[in-house]
């Protein structure tokens, strides 16, 4: 879980240049409550933020804010260092910078970091989407998309405040306006030719693909691929036409089109496995689940694994299947319509152009004709072990978040000597793919694709009768649910959201208009994936219940929206951004203030490498002690800054039909009455308005006297232990030096380690002895090992033990027989050899034996003597020791 360090920095609060990205214009902003229902739409996502690198692109109504982060914050820091070394210019009402400043600033080549974009749209903007490579956006709002060439970065660095308008074009002149449906998603596809490819959903579920060029100006105005997905439902053959209908008018209630209410739309990402890149997933407001796989434009670029992946799994199915008779006919002609695919691609020598800068080379593929451009639609899932609940606003889904399966390279380089070159992020993970469906309660479901969506097609038009429908229908595994909202915070018309993490593809933001939360899938994934993969040796029910009982997906709840009033303003969805300048943030944004959460980084692969020498390195200073508890920065209402309606009230009176009364004295009149009772009715507002701020401002300086005092305490606190950590608490009259301190803390210590140490001894010493245990086996094979031995030795009749070891008696006895001769035999070697030294000593010219052969024969017979005697003592001796252990 990411660990909050703090809340929105300095350079984006008031009164620097960063604060001013999120604020709207003043004449928008009369009444905050008539001004949030009109940003916030109740029938989409609000998605104002997008990034490309530290560039950030915020919607503020119709227009566009731009602006580099690190810029700004350099240029803040720069400000500050200036300030607090020299005399600056500064209002008496505020810690802003004069005009002046300002522009001499702009005058002397220094900008300011950011610039306003001006786009041609009827209505509020609600999403901005980024496309892969950064080259183009697409500003969406309910009905309309405006496609806008990104600008250069040397814009923002480029003196002057002036806004500028970027070329852009009308997506769909025809297709997306205000008399269409609206528009649910907005996607750009993750095989598209340098980014290029955009898909559009909506509300009505049509799907349509769009390849957009800057040279032919036709792409902007028609898609190549249209689909219906209500007819599709429906189809029974490849021949039919899936494309939408061109009536606009209004059409009659429906099952299908109740049922099939999109509510968002997504795509797994472009390092994926399998089919994943391909397939779009499509979520419905009443809780089905469809799947479009393949779904690709006429010209897409495959990343290299892709197509010899996919290529390695056809013809493995195809062949495992082919003589089968086990196998359904229409499992047999889909895997026929995969390879027809597949051929159609091998059949084809790619194009290859040059990618985007910094990028290698692409190679660009048509999309198969075989069987056909339009996939079956998979689905509705059928959503298992979902947990069941009788509320309709659980069912009522608002966005769904795909994670797609990871790339499998051992099949692939298979029998290969190189290795594949790929990132590490898209080698790890989880063998499935994870669907996470998100509902405007707040509930999050986790689902494991178990069976793996695959490339389908429907039948031909002569295989159409007989195939007929696929038997049964797919299926998620529910593998976990849970709640982000508390039942006080769940409201009808919230639209929650998903953001994707930078440290993590298992880990994501939700986004709901009241909260943010954290949520990561890490503890599950990789063990449940060492399951999948077979590494444990334990049973199958006990490594599952482990799973199962073990540790969970995580959530935090990082921040909650403030109420101001009776009005809580809603967040914009976050976007996380991690940068080795920047850090590792998360922005997000009200109607009026940005939200910015700073948190530690994870790792230390974006920290500044430091020099060998501390002495010369700037950052190996002493930093502060991190004790205190961050919390959110305390906007003042913003009823300070609204503007009275009373003048417009005023102007209103002078141009109406009541002019002649404003200028005349007042008189008892029903007009006069009806004026009077506007205007009170205005003042009432406003004076109710800023007096709950003025009470809310008065609550938090109370707070703040609370925790400063806690604040104080925790430094007292902290002083203490400091002191006593380096000697400064001891008494002044018995002075002690810093190491004798140390030494004698270090002693203290060491101290009291032992003495827990004996305590432990003590303890387990005592549990040894009231508890019981059972003997082990090799305990029990020892001591019926002994009770053998003791029955074969002295006749115990305890136990009876094997025949090897019965004979150990009779072994004993004749050892001790063969000793008792050999005594005998030794004692009467003994005594012939003294008769035999006499006989020879009295006989020596006769023999004539030599003294060195005499005496060489003595010392052999006593060497084996003693030999002899060695041997019976130690045999004696190891019956004694078996006779005393036994």
């Amino acid at each position: 879980m990411p660990k909050i360090k703090s809340y929105t920095p300095a350079w984006l609060s008031a009164p620097s240049p960063g604060y001013d990205l999120f604020v709207p214009n003043a004449s928008e902003t009369l009444d905050t409550s008539a001004y949030i229902s009109k940003v916030v739409s109740k029938d989409g996502p609000r998605r104002t933020i997008a990034r490309r690198g530290t560039e950030v692109f915020i919607a503020v109504g119709k227009e566009i804010r731009w602006a580099d982060l690190l810029y700004l914050k350099e240029r803040w820091e720069e400000k500050q260092a200036k300030a607090h070394g020299g005399p600056r210019i500064k209002r008496e009402d505020s810690d802003s910078f004069d005009d002046d400043e300002l522009r001499e600033s702009i005058e002397s080549g220094c900008a300011e970091g950011f610039r306003t974009i001006t786009t041609s749209v009827g209505s509020d903007i609600q999403q901005l989407i980024i496309s892969p490579y950064a080259n183009f956006m697409a500003v969406v709002t309910t009905h309309t998309v405006r496609i806008l060439l990104l600008p250069d970065s040397a814009h923002l660095t480029a003196p002057g405040l002036d806004a500028i308008k970027p070329k852009s074009w009308t997506l769909g002149p025809t297709t997306h306006v205000m008399n269409r449906p609206p528009i649910a998603s907005t996607l750009w596809h993750p095989l598209g030719v340098n980014g290029s490819a955009l898909v559009t959903v909506t509300k009505d579920a049509v799907v349509r693909v769009w390849e957009l060029s800057q040279k032919d100006r036709w792409s902007f105005d028609s898609p190549s691929l249209t689909i219906d997905l209500q007819k599709l439902a429906d189809g029974t053959s490849l021949d039919q036409n899936f494309g939408a209908s061109p009536d606009i008018t209004n059409k009659g209630f429906s099952p299908d089109s109740f049922e099939m209410d999109v509510a968002a739309a997504c795509f797994a990402g472009r390092g994926s496995g399998g089919w994943s890149p391909m397939t779009l997933w499509i979520a419905m407001r009443e809780g089905d689940v469809y799947a479009l796989c393949p779904l690709l434009p006429t010209q897409w670029a495959p990343p290299p694994t892709l197509i010899p992946s996919l290529s390695i799994s056809i013809v493995g199915n195809l062949a495992a299947i082919e003589d089968d008779p086990n196998v359904s006919g229409q499992a047999k002609l889909l895997a026929q319509q995969q390879l027809d695919w597949m051929s159609d691609l091998d059949n084809q020598e790619p194009r290859v152009i040059e990618g985007p800068p910094g990028e290698p080379p692409t190679e660009i593929y048509t999309r198969p004709a075989r069987p056909s451009v339009v996939p079956r639609l998979q689905g509705p899932f059928d959503l298992e072990l979902s947990p069941e609940s009788e509320d309709d606003l659980d069912t009522e889904l608002t966005d769904i978040f795909v994670i797609g399966q990871k790339l499998d390279t051992d099949e692939l380089m298979m029998g290969e000597e190189d290795e594949l070159d790929m990132e590490d992020v898209e080698g790890e993970g989880l063998s499935l793919s994870v669907i996470c469906l998100l509902s405007s309660s707040g509930q999050l479901r986790v689902c494991l694709d178990l069976d793996g969506v695959q490339a389908q097609w429907l039948p031909p038009r002569n295989k159409s009768k007989t195939m007929g429908r696929l038997a049964g229908s797919p299926s998620l595994l529910t593998f976990q649910s849970m709640d982000i909202l508390n039942s006080l915070e769940v409201t009808e018309d919230a639209w929650p959201t998903f953001s994707p993490d930078v440290t993590s593809r298992y880990s994501f933001y939700i986004t709901h208009p009241s909260s943010i939360t954290h949520v990561s899938l890490s503890p599950w994934v990789f063990r449940l994936e060492s399951e999948l993969q077979g590494d444990s040796q334990a049973g199958s029910e006990f490594r599952i219940d482990l799973l199962v009982n073990g540790q969970s997906s995580t959530r935090e709840r990082l921040y909650t929206s403030a109420i101001q009033g009776d009005t809580q303003f809603p967040l914009t969805a976050s976007v996380a951004i991690r940068d080795p300048d920047l850090g590792y943030f998360l922005l997000s944004a009200t109607p009026f203030d940005p939200v910015a959460l700073i948190f530690d980084t994870p790792e230390d692969d974006l920290a500044p490498i430091r020099s060998a020498s501390p002495s010369f390195d700037k950052d190996a200073e002493v930093q502060p002690l991190e004790f205190y508890e961050p919390r959110p920065v305390f906007q003042p209402s913003h009823s300070f800054d609204m503007g009275s309606a009373l003048p417009k009230l005023l102007n209103q009176l002078r141009t109406g039909r009541h002019k002649t009364i404003v200028n005349q004295e007042v008189r008892l009149s029903p007009a006069t009455l009806q004026i009077f009772t506007e205007a009170h009715q205005i003042l009432s507002d406003e004076t109710y308005k800023l007096g709950v701020a003025a009470a809310e401002v008065f609550r938090r300086c109370v707070q703040l006297q609370t925790e400063l005092k806690q604040q104080v305490i925790k430094a007292s606190e902290v002083k203490a232990r400091v002191e006593a950590v380096t000697g400064e608490d001891q008494d002044e009259s018995n002075p002690e030096s810093s190491n004798a301190a140390m030494e004698r803390r270090i002693q203290n210590a060491r101290e009291k380690g032992e003495a827990l140490n004996r305590r432990l001894e003590k303890m387990r010493k005592l549990v040894s002895r009231g508890t019981s245990r059972e003997l082990s086996d090799k305990e029990k094979a020892w001591i019926n090992e002994v009770n053998v031995l003791d029955a074969t030795l002295f006749g115990s009749t305890t136990a009876a033990g094997p025949s090897r070891l019965k004979m150990t008696k009779k072994r004993y006895e004749e050892v001790t027989r063969l000793k008792d001769e050999l005594v005998k035999e030794a004692e009467k070697l003994g005594a012939s050899t003294e008769e035999g030294e006499e006989s020879l000593s009295a006989s020596t010219t006769d023999l004539r034996i030599p003294s060195e052969l005499r005496k060489a024969k003595i010392n052999q017979v006593k060497g084996l003597i003693e030999r002899e005697t060695a041997l019976v003592d130690a045999v004696k001796s190891r019956l004694e020791r078996l006779s005393i252990v036994g």
